[in-house]
């Protein structure tokens, strides 16, 4: 299925209730054009300009769930939802998720480990107000909490698993990314400073050491060209770290247990 189609399905399906099955059965036949015009052309004029379906629509699937986003997070990639499939059996009764925007990873997490208690952070409060109503919406109880680990408040807290999706791309890159993404997903979440693209994998490192639990596991998604330097920081701060690669075999994430 190409991608025009994969966006005809999602807008017929937000705007007039059809399923992909209906539409395949040519039940979309009785769609009227006042209807279209109404409801389905403005969505494809957005989508003209470039705004991503997921924001046109306000919603995306993430492994399952129904997910709500907006200009103010992240759109969860496929890339994430395989780092929660390798996290999908560990033995863990508390979690923190950094920099949860849409609440995505926390939420597929408490999926897997409903018992858990799973704390989630972000710097925005946009952002929270996104990942608190997802949670209503999944009936699931997360702790939500406004916090930067560059100065994180939550020491003292300690946690089984500690992971991460957080922003890896610097300025320089941003040219070379699509306008989809560069112009409509907040900047916060996705750029460094050049002279420091690792500056929140090495702070979120920092914090682990001290928060934590022996034998606790630190996640990170990564970009492709740093997860090595992830690895090896984590290494000297005596995780026992690994990259693994991605579907399309690149670098992307970095798990490691405390030693």
């Amino acid at each position: 299925m190409g991608e025009a189609s994969a966006i005809t399905f999602i807008l017929l399906e937000h705007t007039c209730n059809l399923s992909k099955n209906d539409i395949l059965l040519g039940l979309d036949d009785d769609i009227s054009t006042k209807k279209v015009e109404a409801d389905v052309q403005p969505l494809v004029d957005l989508l003209l300009k470039g705004e991503p379906i997921q924001y046109v629509v306000g919603y995306t699937d993430f492994l399952g769930l129904n997910i709500k986003v907006s200009p103010s997070t992240l759109i969860p990639r496929p890339e994430t939802a395989e780092l929660i499939q390798h996290l999908s059996n560990l033995s863990v009764r508390s979690i923190l998720d950094v920099g949860t925007g849409s609440g995505c990873i926390a939420l597929a997490l408490k999926r897997i480990y409903p018992d858990a208690y799973i704390c989630a952070t972000d710097i925005s409060d946009a952002a929270l107000d996104i990942a608190s109503h997802n949670a209503r919406s999944l009936s699931m109880d997360i702790d939500f909490r406004h916090d930067d680990i560059l100065s994180t408040a939550l020491y003292g807290q300690r946690f089984d698993l500690i992971v991460s999706n957080p922003p890896y791309i610097t300025l320089s890159e941003k040219q070379e990314m699509e306008r989809t993404v560069v112009d409509f997903e907040p900047a916060t979440a996705l750029f460094v400073p050049d002279d420091n693209p690792l500056l929140f994998y090495d702070a979120i490192t920092h914090y682990a050491t001290n928060s934590l639990n022996k034998g606790g596991v630190l996640a990170f998604e990564t970009g492709r060209r740093y997860a090595r330097q992830v690895m090896e920081n984590m290494r000297r701060y005596n995780f026992d770290a690994e990259v693994i690669k991605d579907s399309y075999d690149n670098d992307r994430m970095v798990i490691g247990k405390k030693i």
